[in-house]
């Protein structure tokens, strides 16, 4: 069975690295930069800014990588919904864990808050959302 894991060095400023399998052998042969590596910091030195194509949500990017590869915080205001977007799918992986506030999947008909944790293979379909008092959520992407 083969598998990759995520390497950090541990070097601030270095990109973090994941290993590529040979697909002969199943040993590491490669090595990928995967998003660049930061030690703690503080995300209030990171100021809001309005998150692109998405009216009514403000994000703090704490890494990023290659396309779509990133961490962050987002915040949706209150009310915000995606009815609009209709049913999202994406071509990353997902993680999302909410930190305040509310979220709504209309789909599921089931609201979730904070403390609450999901986990979106590629093409994955959710929402779309609705968030009445608004949240704010940690976001994952690779």
């Amino acid at each position: 069975m083969h598998s990759s894991h995520l390497v950090v060095t541990g070097v601030p400023s270095r990109p973090a690295f994941v290993p590529e399998l040979s697909h002969s052998s199943g040993w590491i042969s490669i090595l990928k930069p995967v998003k660049q590596e930061r030690e703690f910091f503080d995300p209030a030195d990171v100021a809001w800014a309005a998150a692109l194509g998405v009216r009514g949500v403000t994000e703090k990017v704490l890494s990023t990588g290659d396309g779509p590869v990133l961490t962050r915080l987002a915040r949706w205001e209150p009310g915000l919904d995606t009815v609009e977007a209709g049913v999202i799918r994406h071509d990353y992986i997902e993680e999302v864990y909410l930190l305040e506030g509310d979220l709504t999947d209309l789909t599921l008909n089931r609201t979730f808050h904070a403390g609450e944790y999901a986990c979106r293979p590629v093409g994955m379909a959710h929402g779309p959302y609705r968030t009445e008092a608004g949240c704010t959520m940690l976001e994952i992407r690779y």
